[in-house]
C-alpha cells in the first residue's frame, strides 16, 4: 500500500464499475506474481543446493534476501509513488521485477543468484502496496472497498498457495531456472494491462523523504536476519554475531527516538496505538513467518529426505493449497461481512494444529498423515491472509490508510523472511540430524498460530475498536506538521 499522507489525491478520471473491476483483476495478477514467488523458488531449493553447490544458509538468503529486500523498501516506493504517480511507479516495479526473474534464470553462481533475488524484490515493493493504493483511490464506496480489499487479501493467499504445485511442475518439467522464468511473460501482461486500464493518480502533497528512517530500517531488519542466519555457522558467541545483534538494538532504539521528533517520519508510531493496527502487524508477521519456515522445511524433507522429486513434492502439497484457496475465498466473503475476528481466530487455531501434528515427524511418517498436516495448516494460512489488511486500516483516518497498509505488508515481508532464518538455524544448530532438528521448528511454527488466535481474539474485541476509533480521531485532528487529514474510515 502506498505511504500517502497526503490530504487528497489528483482528480483524474473515473472508471467505470467495469472498469473499476479490470484495476481490480490487474492489481491482483500482479499481487499474484509477487505472491507466487514467494512460495514458488521453495520447491526449487534442493535442485539450486546441488546445481550451484549452494549451502543451508545460502539457501536460506536465496529465500530471506526477496522477502528483506521488500520489507525494507515498501514504504519508500509507496512515497515515491504519491510523488511521481501511482500507475508510473506500478509499472516501473513490474519491468523491474519482470528483469530481475529473468536474471535470477540466468544466475551463474548462488551469489549471483541472491543479487539478482534482490533486483526481483526492488520491483515488488513497488507493486503490492501501490497495488492496493489504486485499489483504495479507485473503489471509493466503502462497502465495495472492502470487498475489494477481501479479494485482493485472497488473491494473496491463494497465488502463495499455487506456488509449490506449480514449482514442481515446472522443476521437473524443465529445471529450477524455470521457476524464475515463469514470472516474466505474467509480468509483461500486467504491465500492458496496467498501461491501458489503470487510471493514473498522484498525492497532491507527497510526503518528505524520511533518509533517517529508511536507513535504520533497513540497519534493523537486515542485521536480524544476517545474525539470525550466519550465527549457527559462526557461532553465537563471534563477535560479527555480537555487532549485528547490537546494531539491530541500535537500530530499534534510533526509531524509537528520532521518528517521532520528525515533521514527516517514515513510520508514525502513533499508529500503533490502535490495538487493531498494532496486532494486525504482530498477525502479519506470525503468519508469513509460520509459512516460511513450513514450506521451507517441507521443502528439504520431502526432496532431501523422503527422495521425492520436485513434482512428487509439489503434489504432495496440493492439499495445503486447495486448503489455503478455500479458506481465503471463505475468509475474504467473511471480511466484506465486517467479521474480522472468526477468520482470524479460526486460522491460528489451524495454523497451529497443522504445525503440531508435524513435531512428532520422522523419515518414514505415513502420507496420510503428511496430507492432513498439510491440509489443516493451509486452511489456517488461508483464512487470516484476508482480514489482516482489513484490520490493519480499521479506523484509520482516510488519507493515512496507505501508510497504515503498507506497514502491515512489511511486516508480512519481514515475518517471511525470519521465519525462514528462524527455522533454518534451528536446524543448522541442533546436529541431530534433519528430521529430529526440525521437531522444535515445528514447534516455534505452532506457536506463532497460537499467537495469531490470541491476537486475533484481542485485536478485534469491543475495547480494540473503541481505541481505534479513538486514535483515529486523534490522528485526525491532531496530524504531524504540514499534513490535513480527512475523517476516519474502517
Amino acid at each position: 500500500m502506498s505511504t500517502s499522507n497526503a490530504p487528497a489525491d489528483r482528480p483524474g478520471p473515473t472508471p467505470r464499475p467495469v472498469h473499476r473491476r479490470l484495476v481490480l483483476a490487474i492489481c491482483c495478477l500482479s499481487v499474484g506474481v509477487t505472491g507466487i514467488n514467494l512460495t514458488i523458488v521453495n520447491v526449487a531449493l534442493p535442485s539450486i543446493s546441488r546445481d550451484l553447490h549452494a549451502s543451508l544458509s545460502s539457501l536460506q538468503w536465496t529465500v530471506s534476501t526477496y522477502s528483506l529486500v521488500m520489507a525494507c523498501l515498501l514504504m519508500p516506493s509507496g512515497s515515491m509513488a504519491d510523488r511521481f504517480g501511482r500507475k508510473r511507479i506500478f509499472q516501473l516495479g513490474l519491468a523491474l521485477f519482470s528483469l530481475g526473474s529473468l536474471l535470477c534464470g540466468l544466475a551463474p553462481g548462488v551469489g549471483w543468484l541472491i543479487a539478482f533475488v534482490g533486483v526481483q524484490a526492488v520491483g515488488g515493493s513497488m507493486l503490492n502496496p501501490v497495488a492496493m493504493s489504486i485499489i483504495v483511490s479507485v473503489f471509493t464506496d466503502r462497502g465495495e472497498r472492502a470487498r475489494a480489499i477481501g479479494v485482493w487479501g485472497s488473491a494473496i493467499g491463494i497465488t502463495m498457495a499455487a506456488g509449490p504445485v506449480l514449482g514442481g511442475l515446472l522443476v521437473s518439467g524443465t529445471d529450477w531456472r524455470s521457476v524464475f522464468w515463469i514470472s516474466v511473460p505474467i509480468g509483461i501482461a500486467a504491465f500492458a494491462l496496467a498501461r491501458t486500464f489503470v487510471p493514473e493518480s498522484k498525492a497532491t502533497r507527497a510526503r518528505t523523504f524520511d533518509p533517517f528512517g529508511q536507513a535504520l530500517i533497513v540497519v534493523l531488519f537486515a542485521s536480524i536476519i544476517a545474525a539470525t542466519i550466519e550465527g549457527p555457522r559462526h557461532g553465537w558467541a563471534d563477535p560479527w554475531i555480537i555487532g549485528l545483534i547490537a546494531l539491530a538494538v541500535v537500530a530499534l532504539i534510533g526509531i524509537l527516538i528520532i521518528e517521532p521528533r520528525r515533521s514527516e517520519p517514515l513510520i508514525d508510531l502513533r499508529y500503533f496505538r490502535s490495538p487493531p493496527f498494532a496486532g494486525a502487524n504482530l498477525i502479519s508477521l506470525m503468519m508469513t513467518a509460520g509459512l516460511g519456515g513450513f514450506l521451507f522445511l517441507n521443502t528439504l524433507y520431502l526432496q532431501d529426505i523422503r527422495g521425492y522429486s520436485p513434482l512428487h513434492a509439489g503434489v504432495m502439497i496440493i492439499p495445503m493449497a486447495v486448503g489455503q484457496a478455500v479458506a481465503a475465498n471463505l475468509s475474504g466473503r467473511l471480511v466484506a461481512a465486517r467479521r474480522d475476528r472468526l477468520p482470524l481466530t479460526l486460522g491460528g487455531a489451524l495454523l497451529a494444529t497443522g504445525a503440531f501434528l508435524l513435531v512428532t515427524l520422522t523419515a518414514h511418517t505415513d502420507n496420510v498423515h503428511l496430507l492432513l498436516a498439510y491440509a489443516v495448516f493451509g486452511l489456517g494460512a488461508g483464512m487470516i491472509s484476508p482480514p489482516v489488511s482489513h484490520t490493519a486500516v480499521s479506523g484509520m483516518p482516510l488519507d493515512q490508510v496507505g501508510v497504515a497498509g503498507a506497514l502491515a505488508a512489511s511486516a508480512r515481508q519481514f515475518g517471511s523472511a525470519i521465519g525462514v532464518a528462524v527455522t533454518g538455524s534451528i536446524v543448522a544448530t541442533t546436529n541431530a540430524g534433519f528430521v529430529r532438528s526440525s521437531h522444535p521448528a515445528w514447534v516455534v511454527i505452532g506457536g506463532c498460530g497460537l499467537a495469531v488466535l490470541a491476537l486475533g481474539v484481542t485485536s478485534t474485541s469491543n475495547w480494540a475498536k473503541a481505541a481505534a476509533t479513538r486514535n483515529g480521531q486523534r490522528l485526525a485532528t491532531t496530524p504531524i506538521p504540514g499534513r490535513v487529514s480527512r475523517g476516519p474510515c474502517g
